[in-house]
């Protein structure tokens, strides 16, 4: 079943059949704007563009469960991984169902079905003798009885001397370690110094399929279009030749490794995160390898940031191609920079920046937090930078000016009463009067033609942030249009041209809603909602009739039809709202909770009574805080 209680899909023939996954968020903290704009926001968008389009579509997402962080997240918190992983992601869907993701299936990582697919597909590899043995010092625990994994190490960072370093890299001098390179190493569950000690590991040996992953990559990097940051990202790899990769760990939490000489080992988090999206798939339908054995039907489009580009260009193909099977690989990679915060570093490890979390306690609407990160989403090989004076501008210059001024001013001139308005009904255009004879009317028209091709050429090319500027350069138009038409003046006028004009406005305002569907559902639900029309039946692009339709205006509604009740659709954000904003994400979420308890403590002194005399024996009430 997936999320929203509907049968689960399946490919169907003869339709265009698009498997999206989003890069899988670990458990072990709460996601970051910049975490959100990465992965599950920017394929979200896609997946509802190709509803839109009548596409055969699933979203498939989870949470990544499995590994070192995870366990060391749970020493931390004082419990097990399972209930680290139990919490987060609860927390993790409650902040997507927030943001309106409309995930298929989201699932996660630590199920029977990821034991299963991902010993399946390790048995295969392995019988087609693609991994090698080999023996590696590693620290290990003597008070503990284990080896640590570079998280569970701290020492002395070799470059900087800042200590606590991690064993995997230093927060102070951000360079990459492993745990053997750190001076005066320490257990980080018992403090004691561990030693080295000789352990096996197994390799998938990646240069043996670079050949094999070179021709995959060679056509559908082209045939996907994939973005310009994942194949330099991954040329830089294959350039410098492929390495073998350790796909084993001694750890605890994790998927086991079905092998009786290894079986006190779990897999790499990396070697079985990606296998997460087939077993999350096969946790919504038992026919699951229709859609990942399929790859003459299927089209398999992924969204992750740039840090994840390698393992999903390189090693989850690797991984796949090894097994010998006919899998559906990769066609389409959309690849996202780094969002930065106060043109400084989102950072969950160390609290900084906006979480999921903090934005549903903020009086900022679903549909702001959306087309705000969505217009400045980090791509095309440039970073982007979250700034709240920036969220300020584009809520009160392009949503509520523009677009929500365009919507507000034709449904509010057509519900007033006749005499001065249409008495809420879509009026009717006599047939004396033409949208293709009347020179402003036809400019828009023509116009939103060219728009409208414009908007679904980059959408299929996954082009989001440039489909979102194109649906709004059309809001633009419709307002230039009300301008150039003074309809205020045409009722009093000429009310039949006046009729052309508002129906096509108002044809113009169905139409956004529609496209911007993608980017802010709850704002198209909304003007529909206004409109008195139903989503199920109206919310469409699926054939040439729906396009040819739009491309005129002024056949968009029918005559007659009787609108809702119009309202505002956007509200300004101060100044003063921008401030208090502004000071409450100030530092890091530890130094916020501090403050918090500062003003709360600050609140009770002041409703403290303590009760004193004059020195008279007649008794006096002052606050606690009156006394200072």
């Amino acid at each position: 079943m997936t999320e929203n209680g509907k049968a689960a899909k399946v490919p169907v023939d003869g339709k265009r059949n698009i498997l999206i996954t989003s890069a899988l968020p670990y458990v072990n903290n709460v996601p970051h704007l910049g975490n959100i704009i990465g992965c599950v926001l920017s394929a979200d968008v896609f997946a509802r563009y190709c509803r839109l389009r009548g596409y055969n579509v699933i979203y498939i997402c989870g949470t990544d469960e499995y590994g070192t962080a995870t366990e060391t997240k749970a020493l931390t918190e004082n419990c097990s991984p399972k209930e680290i992983c139990d919490k987060y992601h609860a927390i993790h869907k409650e902040v997507y169902e927030w943001f309106n993701i409309s995930f298929d299936k989201f699932g996660r990582t630590s199920t029977p079905e990821q034991t299963e697919v991902c010993q399946s597909i390790f048995k295969k590899i392995f019988d087609n003798k693609w991994l090698s043995e080999r023996t590696e010092a590693q620290l290990y625990c003597d008070t503990c009885e284990r080896f640590l994994a570079d998280r569970l190490v701290e020492g002395t960072c070799p470059h900087c001397e800042y200590d606590p370093a991690r064993g995997d890299q230093c927060d102070k001098c951000s360079k990459v370690l492993g745990p053997i390179e750190l001076k005066n190493p320490r257990c980080k569950v018992c403090t004691k110094s561990p030693r080295l000690r000789d352990t096996d590991h197994l390799f998938i040996e990646l240069p043996l399929l670079q050949d094999k992953l070179e021709k995959y990559i060679n056509k559908m990097s082209v045939d996907g279009s994939w973005s310009k940051n994942a194949i330099q990202i991954t040329n830089s790899s294959l350039r410098d030749g492929l390495k073998q990769v350790c796909i084993t760990r001694d750890l605890k939490w994790g998927v086991p490794v079905p092998h009786e000489k290894y079986s006190n080992k779990v897999f790499y988090v990396w070697f079985d995160a990606p296998i997460g999206y087939i077993s999350i798939t096969a946790s919504y339908t038992h026919e699951w390898e229709k859609w990942w054995k399929n790859p003459e039907n299927v089209e398999l489009y992924q969204f992750m940031g740039k840090d994840n580009v390698l393992f999903h260009t390189v090693c989850f193909p690797s991984y796949l191609l090894g097994t010998g099977e006919s899998w559906t690989l990769m066609k389409t990679v959309s690849v996202t920079d780094y969002l930065k915060y106060e043109t400084g570093k989102f950072s969950k490890s160390n609290g900084v920046g906006v979480f999921g979390n903090d934005v549903k306690d903020t009086n900022i609407p679903v549909e702001v937090w959306r087309y705000y990160l969505l217009i400045n989403r980090p791509e095309e090989g440039s970073d982007a930078d979250f700034t709240w004076p920036d969220l300020q501008a584009k809520l009160n210059n392009e949503l509520l000016n523009n677009l929500g001024n365009f919507v507000n001013r034709v449904l509010s001139f057509i519900a007033k009463p006749a005499g001065v308005g249409y008495n809420s009904i879509i009026p009717n255009v006599p047939d004396d009067v033409s949208g293709d004879s009347h020179n402003p009317t036809k400019e828009l028209a023509d116009k939103v033609s060219a728009y409208l091709d414009q908007y679904i050429e980059a959408m299929e090319k996954v082009k989001l942030k440039q489909g979102l500027k194109i649906a709004m350069s059309i809001s633009k138009e419709g307002n230039a249009y009300l301008q150039q038409t003074k309809f205020w003046r045409l009722y009093k006028e000429n009310q039949s041209l006046c009729s052309l004009v508002i129906k096509s406005a108002a044809g113009i305002a169905y139409l956004l809603a529609i496209l911007l569907e993608p980017f802010m559902p709850s704002f198209t639900l909304e003007v529909f909602k206004q409109l008195n029309l139903s989503p199920e039946i109206h919310l469409s692009l699926s054939d040439d009739k729906d396009i040819d339709r739009v491309r005129r205006p002024w056949d968009i509604l029918s005559a007659g039809h009787k609108i809702g009740i119009p309202k505002p659709l956007f509200r300004e954000l101060k100044n003063e709202e921008l401030e208090f904003y502004k000071n409450k994400f100030a530092g890091s979420q530890a130094d916020r909770i501090v403050r918090a308890e500062a003003e709360k403590a600050a609140e009770q002194l002041k409703k403290t009574t303590i009760v004193a005399t004059d020195g008279k024996g007649k008794k006096k009430n002052k606050s606690a805080a009156q006394q200072f």
